[in-house]
């Protein structure tokens, strides 16, 4: 499994890529991999502003559905809004055009608990 190390990770298995003032966060191979073929993705917390580990939406797989965690402080600016019609997205691709949601980043501050690459491997394996 593969987990670039350009982008921090969560004990909850979320991922997250800085871009400027904009993180965009989602989940990782080894999440996707562990619900196996994912059908729908809930995320009814556009332009609202959550603090750390808050529920933003929710992933339904085939086997379950699992929500998923903010992992910084900040506004949900906007939902991949792909994954409506293409939820599979998040298993052929979820370091890319499998985003979530994108984040507001006004304080890099609470990136501080988030893992490393290694770290976050050193997590699963």
């Amino acid at each position: 499994m593969s987990y670039p190390n350009d982008l921090k990770y969560t004990k909850d298995h979320e991922w997250l890529r800085v871009e400027g003032n904009v993180a965009f966060v989602g989940i990782t191979h080894f999440a996707q991999s562990e619900l196996g073929d994912i059908v729908f993705i809930d995320v009814d917390t556009e332009g609202e502003s959550l603090e750390k580990e808050e529920v933003f939406g929710s992933v339904e797989a085939v086997k379950t559905v699992s929500d998923l965690f903010m992992p910084i402080n900040g506004e949900v600016l906007e939902f991949n809004e792909k994954l409506e019609d293409n939820p599979e997205l998040i298993n052929s691709d979820p370091y890319g055009e499998g985003w979530i949601i994108k984040v507001s980043l006004n304080d890099d501050s609470d990136m501080g608990d988030l893992m490393s690459s290694d770290d976050y491997q050193e997590l699963v394996n």
